[in-house]
């Protein structure tokens, strides 16, 4: 345990296991799992689209490591086996073995409280909040710990969505069935026949799964109409058919299977020979089919012209030839449109054009220009900029055809005559939900058969082959209304008895259903957090905060916001506004006229608003994703300038090997950290060797102990160096200057990446010691690339009659040394062999200028400084002409 750790200690700090060690390995085993399968680990965070959530195994962990200290005691817990929710005792762990595993956790072994990870814990008097909620996870997790949560977001969205997710544990499910039965019953059967087609097998229709549409636009030359076709794909063979692929022919229109996509192939309905992988596309250039002009689409749509839309294949499931036994591939497939099918489509576009009233339920407004949605406005370099006027989108309903929108119009309206508020909410949630599919900004997934979200990228991306779904949806498909049903009633079944999984020796295993629900003891307020009036009040902050520029929020969350205000302003004052809030989102945009100084500005004000929120004794534990030094350094920055150290860094199931080559690599870590009123000044040189030999040191006993990666190993490491920076933030001093957290960071991934501690280094390890022995050399050796007979060599230590003596500066054999490898100028003088050197002049009177000149002066100052500090001797900074009192780098 460092000297500061010990104070903490003693100070009644009580000891967090999170902070002495944490099952990284048993958590991203789990975490692995559950990102390819979220629906069912934790269907509640399913039930709605939100960005960048965290697995709920992981804030589940982390509450169960946070929430505990060293000073619990047993009255302040409870421990059930779930589904039998009998206290533990006689066949299981209890409260005893709870309180006892706490304290057992440690960087070696943090598994013993892990044995708890499956069990229903409740933990007493404890309160958590979440300033950036985002979806919610963190709460939900939190929740069930029995402990009071607050959650806060300065997003509608996520605050509603959040708000349904907490609410879930006490919503009834049947309650929720009969009002989907009744908008089921209402208005099923109206929108599905909008989506029927003849089957290709029989006199009898089918279900169509999803409608193929391509953009045309008139060449700029001849006036062609031009299909904008990168390719021909329509989807990969199925079934009898795997292995081949479904084409469109551009001469008949026919859908044909062939063989490679990428080779030509001749139509077997028309016999035009082509190559499916060559359009009429290349890149954001169109090529004419008949004069061969080449030119932009965007540049010309810009220039006033419009694109039109075409239908030209389906994708169908017929129910009848299934119940009849017919082969899986005659029961799915694909196949060109018919006039009968366009005169569905039309019937419906007239149908929606004549409709008024429920014009009014879709959000005819204009798209807000923004960075994702028309960059074109603002000046800035960040990448994944949109420009959706040039595609010939400017109000929301330009993402849609007309017979989505009055598909999802006529759903709106029997969702707004369900009379209770919570489950006529869950519905709408469940519209909302299914627009990410039901949109004419969305394509299809050729490799996997199936469409595509609209966030897949987190921008707006028009594609120029639209793929429209099935809104309410069939036997197959994704993403359709009845579809995200299901996902929303198995988030509510979930939240009333939540389940847990876990893996044992490789094996996944589900827990019985808990009896504590999702959601409990929670409330969420949306807002700036930066205006909560909290102080003293939290004993933990767990949350997942602003990523500088990765994801711009209030941009896109305005696709689910316009759609959810019609339903939701009367209730709710932050659904009266157009738009989501945007110009107090910390993050950076150029749209909103905010870069990194804003960035990090606002990120300050955050973390010391959170700081007056939380209890004396409190910890703040959030994860982060990025992966420059800049950006690790300002947020080191904004934690350290607010008032807190760091005191434990952990991946998330990242494969970070990269980053112990040296090369960028994104990271997803959880950072611990603790309000802090002590910096200590210190140089440098004495820092440096701090981190280096903390770096050493925890890289050895996780070696040791635990099964890691090397770069998982790199993570903790940084965390363990970001801890010992933190004591000192604002006070390391380096020739004349003090250092910044991004200097710092700098520094320290060169330290993780290379990790070397030489003879300098062992040599003024040893000077710390107040009696170094030869057991103390060897100790420093250990942890060290240094060698003892190279040190010997350089005189920096020697034995006599059995004892260690460590060489100064004025000791005859080491000064004879220096002064032998300065006459011979080969170029090996070590920068102590300087310093060493020129004290020993500086002390007979000599002139030091000549070697002052002509060394490097920055080198040397660093080290002097730093031997200055160690020996409590100031002649180190008066022999190179600085006239700095030790007091400035602390007591020695």
């Amino acid at each position: 345990m460092s000297q500061q750790e010990q104070s903490d200690r003693e100070e009644g700090r009580p000891d967090l296991p999170i902070e002495r060690g944490f099952p990284i390995e048993r958590v991203n085993e789990i975490a692995e799992k559950e990102g390819r399968a979220k629906q069912w680990y934790r269907p509640t965070y399913t039930m709605h689209k939100w960005w960048a959530r965290r697995p709920g195994c992981l804030f589940r962990a982390i509450s169960l490591y946070s929430l505990l200290d060293e000073n619990t005691t047993a009255d302040e817990v409870e421990v059930y086996e779930p589904g039998e929710n009998q206290q533990l005792g006689d066949n299981g762990l209890d409260k005893d073995d709870l309180i006892e595993a706490i304290n057992d956790v440690d960087m070696d072994d943090p598994e013993p409280l892990w044995d708890f990870y499956s069990k229903d814990v409740r933990i007493k008097n404890k309160k958590i909040l979440d300033p950036f909620m985002g979806g919610g996870t963190s709460l939900g997790e939190a929740s069930r710990f029995g402990v009071d949560s607050v959650g806060i977001d300065l997003n509608p969205v996520a605050w509603f969505i959040t708000k349904k997710e907490l609410e879930a544990g006490e919503t009834d499910v049947k309650e929720l069935e009969s009002a989907f039965k009744q908008v089921k019953q209402n208005v099923a059967d109206e929108i599905l026949d909008y989506y029927r087609t003849s089957c290709p097998d029989g006199e009898h229709d089918a279900e169509v799964m999803y409608n193929f549409w391509v953009k045309e636009i008139d060449c700029r030359s001849c006036g062609t109409t031009i299909p904008l076709h990168q390719d021909f794909r329509i989807g990969k063979g199925r079934y009898e058919n795997d292995g081949k692929y479904n084409v469109f022919c551009p001469d008949c229109e026919s859908v044909i299977l062939v063989d490679d996509w990428r080779e030509e192939c001749s139509c077997k309905e028309c016999g035009y020979e082509f190559v499916p992988e060559q359009g009429n596309v290349d890149y954001g250039d169109y090529i004419c089919t008949e004069c061969g002009q080449k030119y932009s689409i965007t540049d010309q749509i810009q220039e006033g012209d419009e694109y039109d839309r075409r239908l030209y294949a389906l994708e169908y499931y017929c129910s009848h030839c299934d119940e009849q036994g017919a082969s899986r591939a005659t029961v799915k497939g694909y196949k060109s449109v018919t006039d009968a099918d366009k005169e569905r489509y039309q019937m419906a576009a007239e149908e929606w054009e004549s409709s008024e009233s429920l014009h009014e339920l879709v959000p005819d407004k204009p798209i807000r220009p923004g960075w994702k949605t028309d960059a074109t406005q603002f000046e800035g370099t960040m990448p994944g900029n949109g420009n959706l006027p040039r595609h010939g989108i400017k109000k929301w309903t330009d993402m849609f055809n007309d017979r989505q929108l009055l598909s999802l119009a006529k759903i709106l309206q029997e969702i707004d005559d369900i009379e209770d508020q919570n489950i006529r909410e869950y519905l709408l949630l469940t519209l909302s939900g299914t627009l990410r599919t039901n949109t004419m900004m969305v394509g299809y997934d050729y490799s996997r058969n199936g469409i595509v979200n609209l966030f897949k990228s987190n921008s707006f991306d028009p594609p120029r082959v639209p793929c429209e779904g099935n809104v309410w949806g069939t036997k197959f498909g994704r993403g359709t209304f009845e579809s995200i049903w299901d996902m929303v009633k198995r988030g509510v079944e979930y939240a009333n008895s939540p389940t847990e999984r876990f893996v044992r020796d490789g094996e996944t295993y589900e827990t019985e259903k808990f009896s504590q629900p999702v959601g409990q003891n929670t409330t969420v307020h949306q807002g700036d957090m930066r205006l909560m009036e909290a102080e003293d009040e939290y004993d933990a902050v767990i949350t997942d905060p602003p990523y500088y520029n990765n994801i711009l929020y209030s941009e896109l969350s305005d696709f689910f916001y316009v759609w959810l205000k019609p339903m939701l302003e009367d209730e709710y004052d932050c659904f009266e506004t157009d738009h989501t809030p945007r110009a107090e989102s910390i993050v950076v945009n150029p749209a909103s006229k905010k870069g990194s100084e804003e960035f990090e500005s606002e990120l300050k004000q955050a973390f010391a608003r959170v700081n007056t929120a939380l209890k004396e004794n409190g910890t703040v534990t959030f994860t982060y994703h990025h992966s420059n030094s800049e950006s690790w350094g300002e947020l080191l920055e904004s934690l350290c300038e607010t008032g807190f150290e760091v005191t434990a860094t952990y991946p998330i199931n990242s494969d970070l090997n990269k980053f112990m080559k040296g090369e960028a690599v994104a990271f997803d870590i959880v950072i611990v950290a603790r309000p802090t009123e002590v910096r200590r000044p210190i140089s440098w040189d004495s820092l440096r060797r701090r981190i280096v030999r903390t770096a050493r040191e925890t890289r050895e006993t996780l070696e040791e102990n635990r099964e890691l990666a090397g770069g998982d190993i790199g993570v903790i490491e940084m965390g363990k160096c970001f801890q010992e920076y933190s004591k000192h933030h604002g006070e390391v001093h380096r020739a004349g200057e003090v250092m910044s957290a991004k200097d710092v960071v700098d520094e320290i991934y060169g330290i993780i990446q290379d990790n070397d501690r030489g003879e300098q280094d062992v040599y003024r390890d040893l000077l710390e010691e107040s009696n170094p022995t030869y057991n103390d050399l060897n100790k420093h050796l250990k942890r060290s690339d240094a060698s003892e007979e190279q040190m010997k060599d350089m005189r920096l230590f020697r034995t006599e009659g059995g004892d260690f003596v460590l060489c100064q500066w004025d000791d005859e054999t080491r000064q004879a040394y220096v002064q032998s490898k300065v006459e011979e100028d080969n170029g090996d003088l070590t920068t102590l062999d300087k310093a060493h050197f020129l004290r020993y002049r500086f002390e007979q009177g000599k002139s030091t200028s000549e070697y002052l000149e002509e060394w490097d002066m920055d080198e040397l100052r660093e080290l002097c400084e730093g031997l200055a500090e160690v020996t409590g001797d100031e002649t180190y900074l008066k022999m190179i002409g600085v006239d700095t009192s030790l007091a400035e780098f602390g007591e020695k």
